[in-house]
């Protein structure tokens, strides 16, 4: 009897999957625009997250004027003397950090999904970090700016170092000029760590909560409540696992720096993760808990929902 033969093309990890079910491409800017829509929502925590983490920098507690107590009120404070446009300042810098930031990473993640390696005993975590880590370093400029100008206020409610920009453009254009073009780049070797954790946890905690949900039979197949339920249970992993490495993140990219374009307080992660807890206590890295929490929750769930709902009629469409 002739041995009968596989037609099952094979890979360096076993049997190749088919094709992508939206084509790459596609699905980035699907990521990008998912990430922006929900960006819109949800700025106005973002400036109130930065103010409260650079509030007290390197001070222990009771020994610094807080001008922001919690995120209602620092809500209220910022639209009181900055104006309903001070809610909204970096918005448009930080659209471009979403669009780039989550379209690679998104994109690149869905690429490692087609590819069969999330199928993988720790598949998931991985490419979420690896996806995380790409998309923080090549949009790791337009979140530099982007902390600049949220930080940046009149004296009276000023906390952390004031770049005093004019606008995207002039922090753009200023900073090459001190720094060049390395510097545009600073401040990435907390963002990367950053991303990753936050990738891996939201992308990671998202698949596995969305198959769990779907194998509960709570919800009709392809239900817009189980993205939902999904992106809200990945939403409470990203804010307890990332508020320490966000903190330090926005506390190396708002820093000045010297004439040898160092920075002045820190030297690196590990430098400002030491001084932090030093200085601050441990729960100074855990400072702006509430608006991160308040922030990622409603991003995960906005950003989630438009990509997953997107992503699905993408392949209606390619299937009609």
């Amino acid at each position: 009897m002739a041995s009968s033969v596989s037609t099952v093309p094979h890979g360096v990890f076993g049997p190749l999957p088919p094709p992508p079910a939206v084509w790459p491409p596609l699905d980035f800017a699907l990521g990008a625009l998912a990430c922006c829509a929900a960006c819109v929502f949800t700025n106005p925590l973002e400036v109130v997250k930065t103010r409260l983490q650079l509030q007290g920098e390197l001070r222990a507690r009771g020994s610094y004027q807080r001008h922001y107590r919690g995120v209602l009120q620092a809500l209220w404070v910022v639209g009181r003397t900055d104006g309903l446009r001070g809610l909204q300042k970096g918005l448009s810098v930080g659209l471009i950090y979403q669009g780039v930031m989550n379209g690679v990473r998104l994109g690149s993640y869905s690429y490692c999904e087609a590819l069969g390696i999330t199928s993988f005993h720790g598949g998931s975590l991985l490419s979420g970090a690896g996806a995380g880590a790409l998309g923080a370093f090549i949009a790791s400029p337009a979140y530099l700016v982007k902390t600049h100008l949220q930080a940046q206020t009149v004296a009276a409610i000023a906390v952390g170092h004031q770049h005093n920009h004019l606008g995207v453009s002039d922090a753009f254009v200023t900073i090459y000029r001190k720094e060049g073009l390395i510097g545009l780049w600073r401040g990435v070797n907390g963002a990367v760590p950053r991303v990753m954790v936050g990738s891996a946890a939201q992308l990671a905690t998202f698949t596995s909560a969305k198959d769990w949900v779907s194998y509960t039979q709570w919800f009709s197949p392809n239900s817009w409540l189980t993205v939902l339920m999904a992106a809200a249970i990945s939403g409470v992993a990203v804010a307890i696992t990332m508020t320490p490495f966000d903190v330090i993140s926005t506390r190396l990219y708002n820093q000045p720096v010297d004439e040898c374009h160092r920075g002045r307080l820190y030297h690196g992660f590990s430098d400002c993760m030491l001084k932090v807890c030093r200085a601050e206590g441990l729960l100074g890295l855990y400072k702006g808990m509430g608006p991160v929490f308040l922030r990622l929750a409603p991003h995960t769930v906005l950003s989630m929902l438009f990509w997953d709902l997107m992503r699905q009629q993408a392949m209606k469409d390619k299937q009609s």
